[in-house]
């Protein structure tokens, strides 16, 4: 009997696929989605175990609008199961306006997301008492319970000046409705979340001990792009501001010697044991042939996570 390959961790895993999200079910099934290159289309891939992502079929459950709304730009998928049924949250553009970026909801009341069918909720509903959600440039929504409830955090422009993408959480009501009014959680304050633009984008939730960690990814998508990190307990109001404490520095960027450059746009899973894992996007070259943007060569890599003996934080290293 041959020998299960075994990961090799914080190198190309699954090539040319951008914004990587991994979901293990209940009954320990795999899903793996992300941004395709052509940005027209929404994907998943299933499989027992983690490394069997990376040479599972992929097969297209959602394809994009020939003209419209969800016609370009379809962005950053995510597969949640929420209240018994399967949710994908994701951004799409307008071929006719292609920066008119805004969230969007796809469910599945079947038992399999693959093969079963996808019906369009439309765009993310916001609290009736929100006026602002939602109006500019939205995107990279992701999901996570806390205590019973459901929260929803997501990257949204304004324009004061340059349009600055910050990061907002609020409740939910529902898989496609926000119960209240948006918060702002972090706004690129640093030197390390200005290159290029200003940018603080694709959360990432993490939970140990007591403790949220949340992850988010800043700066323009070259090898500046990095990763910061904001952290909340478990029992504080995640709806103020005050309770997350946000890292002077990235707690992962660019690293020449490993050849891994603009690290980012990460989610979490375990493996087969429990372990925890980082799935995050990066590129292999530190120069990138044409509009950053459209260059398809970034790669879905795993990544080893550990806990700070003393401070319980998490640990991302490059050097397993």
């Amino acid at each position: 009997m041959s020998k299960a390959k075994q990961i090799l961790y914080n190198q190309p895993w699954i090539l040319q696929r951008a914004d990587p999200y991994v979901y293990r079910h209940t009954d320990g099934t795999y899903y793996f989605t992300a941004s395709v290159p052509a940005y027209d289309r929404i994907v998943l891939r299933h499989s027992r175990t983690l490394d069997g992502l990376r040479t599972a079929e992929e097969i297209t459950v959602w394809h994009c609008h020939q003209k419209g709304i969800l016609s370009k730009h379809i962005w950053a998928p995510e597969l949640h199961y929420l209240n018994g049924s399967w949710y994908i949250y994701f951004a799409g553009g307008d071929i006719e306006d292609e920066w008119a970026i805004r969230p969007y909801v796809l469910e599945c009341t079947g038992a399999d997301p693959l093969n079963d069918p996808w019906i369009e909720r439309g765009k993310m509903q916001r609290a009736d008492a929100d006026i602002f959600s939602f109006e500019a440039f939205s995107l990279d929504a992701t999901v996570f319970e806390n205590r019973g409830k459901h929260y929803y955090v997501w990257a949204e422009k304004v324009s004061v000046g340059p349009q600055i993408s910050n990061l907002y959480i609020a409740e939910m009501a529902h898989p496609c409705k926000l119960k209240t009014v948006q918060v702002l959680l972090t706004t690129p304050d640093y030197d390390w979340e200005r290159v290029g633009f200003w940018v603080n984008e694709g959360p990432a939730v993490i939970h140990h001990d007591g403790k949220i960690y949340l992850t988010y990814s800043a700066s323009e998508t070259g090898a500046a792009y990095c990763m910061g990190m904001l952290t909340a307990s478990e029992d504080s109001d995640l709806l103020d501001p005050l309770s997350w404490k946000k890292e002077r520095f990235p707690v992962l960027k660019t690293n020449s010697e490993k050849g891994i450059f603009g690290p980012g746009h990460n989610s979490f899973t375990q493996d087969e044991s429990g372990n925890p894992i980082m799935v995050y996007h990066a590129r292999t070259e530190e120069n990138i042939e044409g509009n950053p943007l459209y260059n398809p060569n970034r790669h879905a890599m795993l990544m080893r996570l550990r806990w700070d003996t003393h401070t319980g934080r998490p640990v991302f290293s490059f050097d397993d």
